[in-house]
């Protein structure tokens, strides 16, 4: 965990590198550090989840200082980081920020998000990582400022508090400014009513083709979850685990697959 002024910080995304909400997230990381690495895809990879590149070279080209674009997913470029890109040896990287997202990544969101998936790669390398998103209404300007006001303190805060080890920390911040946020709400992933949109297009030769994404029900499915918070104006922190097991489930299933 970042303690000091000189404590490594390495900055991702899924945005891509010319991403203004990477700009945002390297003045909230420049709050916390004076030695920031900047990683990030060569193109937006919204949705990329955590995928990783097995079937394609991947190319990790040096901008400048400190600072690398990958041509392959946000999983990629942590790899690529904590694996090549920084030198770890000399000076190991205490933890991982990716964001700042255009949009929120609650509820549903978080399985298919490439900003979440950065910090879980980060997470699985032995890196504390946290994923920070910015909730954007249609058709409306983000309120970077949110964002950029809030999240230094609240990444210390978090970082003075500690985190197990196999956790992540999904942050989002409500579409208000940054003096209109109503608070900080530790909270557990919620989920939509209705899901993905699918929708269905005919092109010029009348052949069917579909849009995945786009407008969606952001009513919860419950009170006191993310999404539920994230858009009653308030700064959503979820800790998520890498631990995907239904523990509940499996004496359940032990019992129904024993031999009668």
């Amino acid at each position: 965990m970042p303690q000091s002024p000189n404590d490594r910080i390495l900055v991702t995304n899924d945005d891509g590198i010319a991403a203004h909400g990477l700009v945002v997230l390297e003045n909230i990381a420049r709050a916390l550090s004076d030695d920031i690495w900047v990683c990030a895809p060569e193109q937006e990879q919204s949705g990329a989840s955590h995928s990783l590149s097995l079937h394609l070279p991947v190319r990790l080209r040096k901008l400048a200082e400190k600072r690398f674009a990958v041509s392959g997913t946000p999983t990629d470029c942590v790899l690529l980081a904590l694996q090549q890109a920084v030198p770890v040896n000399e000076k190991p990287v205490k933890i991982v920020l990716s964001g700042v997202n255009y949009g929120s990544n609650a509820a549903d969101d978080v399985t298919y998000s490439g900003t979440v998936a950065a910090a879980m790669e980060g997470t699985i390398l032995g890196v504390p990582s946290i994923a920070l998103s910015q909730l954007v209404e249609d058709g409306t300007e983000p309120y970077w400022e949110t964002a950029q006001t809030h999240a230094p303190d609240l990444i210390k805060k978090l970082v003075a508090a500690g985190w197990p080890r196999n956790t992540l920390i999904n942050i989002n911040f409500p579409h208000c400014p940054p003096d209109k946020v109503k608070g900080i709400r530790v909270c557990p992933q919620g989920k939509r009513k209705v899901s993905v949109a699918l929708t269905p297009r005919l092109d010029v030769k009348g052949r069917p083709y579909y849009w995945i994404g786009g407008e969606r029900d952001n009513t919860p499915d419950k009170a006191g979850v993310d999404i539920d918070f994230l858009h009653n104006g308030y700064i959503t922190v979820t800790p998520l685990i890498l631990d995907l097991t239904d523990y509940p489930t499996i004496d359940h299933l032990r019992a129904a697959c024993q031999p009668s």
